[in-house]
């Protein structure tokens, strides 16, 4: 009895260290698989490491090391002016090279080089102006200034209303409106450069970003009539062509034809004396 109780536990304890074995085999198998899928799929997609935003970050906020992460990016689809090291986005841990969040940007976004700032650059107007640009103030109300829904980042055209200098020999026509700048781009609105607020603002002045030339016509335009703005629509990049309207064009009665001057009757005569009367002859002109 005591023999085939042995054997039996004998038996038991094989077919346990079998079964595990076979177990040990297929688990060993499956992660064999997983690991050569793993690399397959490395291999088909190169990756390299671009720091992200690990939160929401806003207009002004300081950027830091905890505010961002290395994630793999697809190296086939990397945007323009990443970050992959450290180094270059945090060359030093002085205050002076701190760098600034120029633009907002949401959890896992890729830092650009053009969201933030330089490092040490302050994140005011100047770092929104490229080479050659210049920031100019026009005064608006809340029906010039499209009722407070203007942002920073939106584009505007700017249409100029008054009465035009009269041309040499001519006496003054009546007021115009006439576009003279299109799709400029706003920089700020009032004091805020940041376009984080959701409640319509009527602002005072807004603040655009142009050239030396465009702004000589903004500021003589400034001073010499009155100042509207249009928005543009978000994806709207056509460039307006000149447009003027005046009171006349704008009830459509054309313009003013001058009168016909009128014809005198001319009358030619031949005088004739006769002693002391004179006698006056009509006669056909002939000139």
């Amino acid at each position: 009895m005591r023999a085939v109780f042995g054997l039996v536990l004998v038996v038991g304890v094989a077919l346990a260290g079998g079964a595990v074995m076979m177990a040990k085999n297929y688990i060993e198998a499956y992660q064999n698989a997983l690991a050569h899928e793993r690399s397959n799929r490395e291999a088909a997609v190169p990756t390299v490491n671009v720091f992200v935003a690990n939160k929401t970050l806003t207009y002004g906020e300081e950027l830091t090391k905890e505010n961002v992460r290395a994630v793999a990016w697809p190296e086939n689809a990397l945007p323009e002016g990443i970050f992959s090291e450290e180094s270059d986005l945090f060359p030093s841990d002085s205050p002076k090279d701190a760098r600034y969040v120029l633009r907002t940007m949401e959890k896992n976004e890729p830092l650009l080089a053009v969201k933030i700032t330089a490092p040490g650059e302050d994140a005011g107007i100047t770092s929104r102006l490229e080479k050659g640009m210049r920031a100019f103030a026009i005064r608006v109300d809340v029906a010039s200034g499209v009722s407070g829904f203007l942002r920073p980042g939106d584009r505007v055209d700017v249409y100029w209303s008054g009465q035009p200098p009269a041309r040499s020999g001519q006496e003054r026509s009546g007021e115009v409106t006439r576009l003279i700048q299109s799709n400029i781009e706003l920089i700020a609105v009032d004091q805020m450069s940041g376009g984080d607020f959701s409640n319509a603002i009527i602002a005072r002045t807004v603040t655009v970003k142009a050239q030396p030339e465009e702004v000589a016509r903004l500021a003589q335009a400034q001073s010499t009539g009155r100042l509207s703005l249009a928005l543009v629509g978000a994806q709207d990049d056509t460039i307006a062509s000149l447009v003027e309207v005046d009171q006349r064009s704008l009830f459509g009665l054309g313009d003013v034809e001058a009168p016909e001057p009128v014809k005198e009757n001319r009358v030619c005569t031949i005088r004739n004396r006769r002693g002391a009367e004179v006698i006056e002859i009509p006669i056909p002109c002939t000139d």
